[in-house]
């Protein structure tokens, strides 16, 4: 089993729970929220390696939950996964380091691309 840890964060239940079985069985850790307050609980108590964040969340959005976290979690790395096809970076998360490489559209067609993104933030 991996030392990884990745957090999952998305209203959508068959989401989080079908990407926390993919993820799982590559050996990582996963724990999954379904809000960024929820999300931000979970971290106050638990330590994260990666959010797989979903931007359009019921309260706070996803921007907003990715920079709290890292005032929470300054090391963990974010890979946005949204169903939002005109989504784009904000400044303020391209200035906080992630990049369009991190974005990934609902749903992902190409695992592979994605478990080499989640690899590269990880190991």
């Amino acid at each position: 089993m991996s030392e990884y840890s990745i957090l999952i964060v998305d209203d959508e239940e068959i989401v989080r729970v079908a990407l926390g079985a993919f993820l799982e069985d590559e050996g990582y850790k996963i724990s999954s929220a379904i809000s960024g307050e929820e999300a931000l609980e979970v971290m106050k108590k638990t330590s994260f390696n990666l959010g797989i964040i979903d931007m359009r969340l019921p309260g706070i959005d996803g921007d907003t939950l990715i920079m709290k976290a890292k005032r929470l979690q300054p090391d963990m790395k974010f890979i946005i996964h949204t169903g939002s096809m005109g989504y784009s970076i904000s400044d303020t998360l391209v200035n906080a380091g992630i990049s369009d490489r991190d974005v990934f559209k609902k749903p992902v067609k190409d695992m592979k691309k994605f478990l080499q993104i989640i690899r590269l933030h990880l190991e």
